[in-house]
């Protein structure tokens, strides 16, 4: 299949081709990183902590819309490549509009929801009463934006397949840059606050998403979109095909509830232990994940469409070859957030906070312990994306929920009451350490069967 950037995924290099994804994709998500770390040094010495640790408390709503989104596009990117690798391109448009019109529905409905009872919705985040003003401007100026998160997160997974890795990474960094100036904007000189920072990314979300949906519906290759028939048969058949795309995309919904749940209770813990500069200090930290969720992330995006496309097509030699290289890939990437957050936190902390906020030096002692987890964190973001893209769903979740839930959540209760503050920053590198051992125990078992 040779794509818009001549891809062919069943021949062409395997480390070429892996390069000739990973490099735009990573190129795209750091965009997206800086642009998170950037909004959060406007946000820090615009409002000061207590607007970081707002959007920390708000922003695990915005989490989990996009893990469905990832969800709904793995899945529709997997089935897709099967039936690319099948030359069956009608079944692959038809999976790839499908995907985009149901988390559209999904995400009226959460806005829906937000837009009823958003002070309700702030408390029941953990916001305090000190807070909650600034968690709901937040989340009420943010979630209007979520359709085009929809369109821009599932419409990625369809570029990159249709061949076009450039573009996708151009859908990331036109919005970054975007949202780089009207943060400076809205914060600054109008000074609108956190109200600002959620104005700001929202147009830059609308500005990804406009830009991956004109590439779907009118510029793609292969995967453009199809026209939707409204027949009872036919729906039925939509809700079908959903169903299958979102089973196997679930682990990425897991994902993202997994750092929503790091969110949602290192605030609690944060906040029951040491108050406001606790969940400031902890928004700091929380600034910084997303670019360390960035790398394994580029990596099991930019080897899903090879996976996949191969697994479909029965080469298992490829299959493993991409597999090798992308876990090289990850032991790399993890060595630069693990360098940065053990030799440099004072200057990480103070990007964003004045080294006299109480905050900041809670955060300058916990990163190095934070920094612990780094790299099981990239290689299990790595071995769920290959569970996900050969089809083996059960694995694949069955990893999301050991590394989201079943062990972060004792973490997060047990390891600060036995070893004060520093085991509020270890629950996350423990819950994914625990999660490696048990993927490293599953390949080993496969392997020898």
């Amino acid at each position: 299949m040779a794509g818009r950037d001549d891809i062919d995924f069943g021949t062409a290099n395997i480390s070429r081709l892996f390069s000739k994804m990973f490099i735009p994709t990573l190129l795209g998500m750091v965009s997206w990183s800086l642009l998170t770390i950037v909004d959060g040094i406007f946000v820090g010495w615009g409002v000061g902590s207590n607007g970081i640790a707002a959007i920390n408390i708000c922003y695990p709503i915005f989490l989990v819309l996009t893990g469905f989104a990832l969800m709904v596009g793995m899945g529709a990117s997997v089935v897709a490549s099967i039936h690319l690798s099948q030359d069956n391109v009608k079944a692959a448009r038809i999976n790839v509009t499908q995907a985009v019109w149901f988390s559209t529905f999904v995400v009226i409905g959460a806005m829906i929801f937000i837009f009823l009872a958003p002070e309700q919705i702030s408390y029941m985040l953990g916001a305090s009463p000190t807070l909650m003003p600034l968690v709901r401007d937040y989340m009420v100026y943010l979630i209007p934006s979520g359709i085009m998160q929809m369109w821009s997160v599932v419409g990625l997974f369809a570029i990159r397949l249709d061949g076009a890795p450039k573009y996708a990474m151009w859908c990331n960094v036109v919005p970054a840059l975007a949202n780089l100036f009207f943060d400076w904007l809205f914060i600054f000189p109008f000074g609108m606050g956190v109200k600002g920072a959620a104005i700001a990314s929202s147009i830059s979300t609308v500005i990804g998403g406009v830009m991956a949906f004109v590439y779907l519906a009118k510029y793609a290759r292969v995967l453009k979109m199809s026209g939707v028939k409204m027949s009872p048969v036919s729906l039925a058949l939509s809700l079908r095909n959903i169903a299958y795309q979102c089973k196997i995309g679930f682990s990425a919904l897991l994902g993202e509830v997994t750092m929503a749940f790091v969110l949602f209770a290192g605030n609690f813990v944060f906040m029951k232990y040491l108050g406001d500069a606790g969940v400031g200090a902890y928004g700091v930290a929380c600034y910084y994940t997303p670019f360390v969720f960035m790398f394994g992330n580029s990596i099991a995006q930019s080897a899903q469409p090879i996976v996949s496309y191969n697994y479909g097509a029965g080469r298992w030699d490829r299959v493993h070859r991409t597999l090798a290289i992308s876990l090289r890939a990850a032991v790399l990437s993890s060595l630069v957030s693990i360098v940065a957050f053990t030799l440099f936190p004072q200057y990480l902390v103070h990007l964003f906070i004045a080294g006299s906020d109480p905050a900041a030096q809670i955060a300058i002692e916990g990163f190095p312990y934070f920094a612990t987890g780094f790299l099981f964190f990239i290689l299990n973001l790595v071995a769920i994306g290959y569970m996900q893209s050969i089809k083996k769903v059960a694995a694949a979740t069955v990893f999301a929920l050991l590394r989201g839930i079943v062990f972060l959540f004792p973490a997060f209760l047990l390891l600060p009451e036995v070893i004060g503050v520093k085991g509020m920053w270890l629950a996350l590198p423990l819950s994914e350490l625990l999660t490696f051992v048990v993927v490293v125990g599953y390949m080993f078992f496969k392997r020898s069967r």
